[in-house]
Formats: structure tokens, C-alpha cells, sequence
């Protein structure tokens, strides 16, 4: 089975997010853990901003390519901002979040 990365972003931060914080089981049946674990544990040195970008990209199956065209945001741009060596900002969260059908405070 491929597996899917983006999706298991994105089923990882809501998990934990829709729960307001508290420990929720994210990985496993038993096994329980918080937003903060869940980041260092598997995006280590990555920020949640960064990931999120990423994640909600592929959930919308769309290239960095695709994402700059829709957005605006030039594609070196989103490729570090998806690094974290490039912060987003809260502008080019709104347009990121428009084009993503997405809350743009994920990427702040």
C-alpha cells in the first residue's frame, strides 16, 4: 500500500487540534500523544507551519509549481517556506490558505 504522507499530516494535526490540545490517540490504538510530540517525533527540526504547507499541498495534489501559479507566491518561495527557511507570514498564509481550502492560521 503507497503510502501517504500528506494525509497522514493532515490526520495527525487534526487529531490533535480538534481535541484542543489535550493527549489524543494519533498513532496507534493505545498510544497517545501531544501536538508538540507528535511534531519532534516525526518532522524533527521541521516547524508545524512548514509541514502543515506541505501536507495541505498534497491533500490538494497539487506541485509547488501549481501552488505559485494558483497563489501568486513565487515557487522558491513556497520551497523554503516549506523547508521553515522562509517564514510565511500572515499574507501569504491568507492567499496559501484561499488556494488550499484551508484555515490560514495553520501556516503561522
Amino acid at each position: 500500500m503507497k503510502r501517504n504522507i500528506g494525509q497522514e499530516i493532515l490526520d495527525g494535526i487534526a487529531a490533535i487540534k480538534g481535541s484542543g490540545g489535550v493527549r489524543h490517540t494519533v498513532e496507534a490504538p493505545g498510544q497517545s500523544t501531544t501536538l508538540e510530540d507528535f511534531f519532534s517525533k516525526h518532522f524533527q527540526g521541521q516547524t508545524e507551519a512548514a509541514v502543515s504547507l506541505r501536507g495541505y499541498r498534497y491533500r490538494e495534489d497539487l506541485t509547488q509549481k501549481q501552488l505559485a501559479d494558483l497563489s501568486g507566491i513565487p515557487q522558491r518561495h513556497i520551497s523554503k517556506m516549506e523547508n521553515g527557511k522562509r517564514p510565511i507570514g500572515k499574507e501569504r498564509a491568507k492567499k496559501l490558505a484561499k488556494v488550499l481550502n484551508a484555515d490560514y492560521r495553520l501556516f503561522l
